[in-house]
């Protein structure tokens, strides 16, 4: 039997207010991560590393920097007719933008025409997380359903805090009910003190899923949302699968970081996956060369530490230094630095993300902040000190006490 023909759609249209600042100027899926790379990446990597080379990205909000990242990273050979193309939206049946996840599918039908596929892989474009789409489509073609949901295995006690899958008894391949946020569900059957909750990742033979599609965007009741509607249409119609993550086998995890998968979707939940990356054993390890995580910095120099003088040595310990930082006589600890961050003498950088050419200048102190692209902190300046201080220059702080600093700020 031939493989199927495989079509990814990657959604990264989003706008993600909850990531603001970090998303004034950029849409969440370009928000930088990790210290080289950007959200997207991960979701491409996995797709990639599935063999699926057949991909588009649908892009709406603040888009430029995203479009130009895929542009110039993630380029294939057209030898096979492999590709990674953005698709913006286009307005191709209305005067109107997308109007949500399922709108975005419907308006680029166009493309799934064009590649004629047997499945459609649809996943999101800002989690963190690796995963064999292969399994999953293997899995779902064998089940005999028309769409498959992803799900993770989370505790039951918060339940009402995603989109939950309810169980066939019998078959707990199957989905009974799709739950949003409830507050009296009930565990699986093989683990009691567990739910399952959408991924946000799913697999549709691609005629059911332009016919879906197709019939929600006449529905004027419908917010015309992947998981919001299209998922419960198929679930009514007793169409849909499930496809529990913890089946999925990633060459090179470890037990530490096998079925790791973070929504990022909040200033805090970025700041705390970027600080699963820097441990020692790290909860999500960026070093598994089996299953790589591709990005597009090349050109740049090493990282340098310079200076040994008492008081004055350049050292960073349990933290992530990318290509391009020069850390001189500073010091750097729990920390992301990304490239081009410089930290000159004296300075110190403690439990915080530092996105690309940040400049610390002599004396200053950066504690538990995340600083956007081009910030300049000044000499003797503190950042994540004092909260009333930074609230008064206009930066956001969380109710977990996190500093942000909006791109190119200047701190005095």
């Amino acid at each position: 039997m031939a493989a199927p023909r495989v079509l990814a759609i990657v959604l990264a249209g989003g706008e993600g207010k909850r990531l603001m600042p970090l998303t004034a100027a950029r849409a969440k899926p370009a928000v930088p991560f990790g210290g080289i790379y950007r959200l997207v990446d991960f979701a491409l990597s996995n797709i990639v590393n599935s063999r699926y080379l057949h991909v588009i990205v649908l892009t709406q909000y603040k888009s430029h920097s995203l479009d130009r990242h895929i542009s110039k990273t993630w380029r294939m050979s057209p030898l096979l007719g492999n590709f990674v193309a953005p698709v913006p939206a286009q307005q191709r049946v209305g005067k109107h933008w997308y109007l949500g996840s399922a709108d975005a599918i419907y308006q680029c039908l166009n493309v799934i025409e064009d590649e004629r596929p047997d499945i459609v892989v649809v996943v999101g474009a800002d989690h963190v997380y690796r995963m064999d789409f292969s399994q999953m489509v293997d899995a779902h073609i064998e089940s005999g359903a028309r769409a498959t949901v992803a799900a993770i295995r989370q505790p039951l006690s918060m339940a009402d805090q995603f989109g939950v899958i309810d169980v066939q008894p019998d078959d707990p391949t199957r989905i009974r009910e799709f739950l949003e946020k409830p507050t009296d569900a009930t565990g699986l059957p093989d683990a009691p003190d567990k739910v399952l909750a959408s991924m946000g990742n799913y697999v549709f033979d691609a005629d059911a899923l332009v016919e879906a599609v197709t019939r929600d965007a006449s529905s004027s009741d419908s917010r015309h949302d992947m998981g919001g509607d299209i998922v419960p249409a198929f679930v009514e119609a007793g169409e849909a699968g499930v496809y529990d993550f913890i089946r999925n086998e990633v060459p090179g995890s470890t037990d530490r970081d096998r079925a790791y998968w973070r929504d990022v979707g909040t200033i805090d939940s970025f700041f705390d996956a970027n600080m699963d990356l820097i441990s020692v054993q790290p909860v999500f390890n960026l070093y598994n060369d089996e299953w790589p995580l591709y990005t597009g910095y090349t050109g740049l120099p090493p990282a340098k530490f310079v200076h040994a003088g008492a008081g004055r040595m350049g050292h960073a310990v349990e933290s992530i230094v990318s290509p391009g930082v020069l850390i001189s006589g500073a010091q750097a600890a729990g920390s992301v630095l990304s490239p081009g961050t410089h930290l000159h003498s004296w300075s110190s950088v403690g439990d915080s993300v530092l996105m690309d050419g940040v400049q610390v200048h002599r004396y200053a102190q950066v504690h538990r902040a995340i600083l956007d692209k081009n910030v300049i902190v000044s000499e003797r300046a503190r950042i994540g000190v004092d909260h009333e201080e930074d609230r008064a220059r206009g930066f956001t702080v969380t109710e977990s006490g996190l500093t942000v600093v909006p791109k190119g700020s200047v701190v005095t």
